[in-house]
């Protein structure tokens, strides 16, 4: 009987998994440029959204993302598959930044986001392997902050490539976000607290940043 009780409660859960998941429809009309342009494209056989970075926007970790419309976010799981490469005209500290942004605001002048560095992930540097991911809030905790106050806390290792599909999920609770890459059971990257607050809310984006050409395809976001 025990055992049955919990078959019961692991059915019910997976039940409300799947039905707070939403797959979010990609298209230009389901998507606002922030900083950035936004094109349906295909790569590698797939239709996707490809995104590039306003090249008038020069600091990094900026408000350059394609926003999702009609998404309000506080706590779950945002997953998609992401894929990118360096633009031919990319400044030599280009990594194929590539993400997500979530907590957006009404007007972006306040997100948090996590992103990765696939060419760091590829080089035999072990200080630049070792800055593969990245989690960041705008607009006062850049990367840049964080390695000044809490060096190698905000960004790790994990193994990855530019031009290949690349699984990310990212698992919000109250204050803390995992992010998961390509179905592996433990987390890249864990950051215990986040800027914006347990209680922040707002639009997802898909992000990138200098130097990338982005894709994105498959996402589906669960809210909790």
């Amino acid at each position: 009987m025990k055992n049955f009780s919990k078959y019961i409660v692991l059915t019910l859960l997976f039940s409300q998994c799947i039905i707070f998941g939403q797959k979010i429809n990609l298209t230009q009309n389901n998507l606002k440029a922030v900083g950035s342009y936004v094109s349906e494209s295909k790569v590698m056989g797939s239709k996707a959204i490809r995104i590039v970075k306003d090249s008038t926007i020069i600091l990094d970790d900026e408000a350059t993302y394609a926003r999702i419309n009609d998404v309000d976010f506080s706590q779950g799981v945002i997953e998609v598959k992401v894929l990118s490469k360096i633009l031919k005209n990319a400044p030599p500290h280009a990594r194929g930044f590539i993400g997500l942004a979530f907590h957006i605001n009404d007007d972006n002048s306040r997100f948090e986001a996590i992103y990765i560095r696939p060419a760091n992930a590829m080089v035999d540097d072990q200080l630049r392997r070792n800055r593969s991911t990245q989690y960041f809030a705008y607009p006062d905790f850049k990367f840049t902050d964080s390695r000044k106050t809490a060096p190698g806390v905000y960004e790790s290792y994990e193994d990855m490539e530019l031009n290949k599909w690349i699984s990310i999920k990212i698992v919000v609770k109250e204050q803390q976000a995992k992010l998961y890459l390509d179905g592996r059971k433990e987390p890249s990257l864990i950051v215990n607290d986040l800027k914006l607050g347990k209680s922040a809310k707002g639009a997802v984006g898909l992000f990138v940043d200098i130097g990338t050409e982005g894709f994105f395809k498959d996402l589906v976001i669960s809210k909790e």
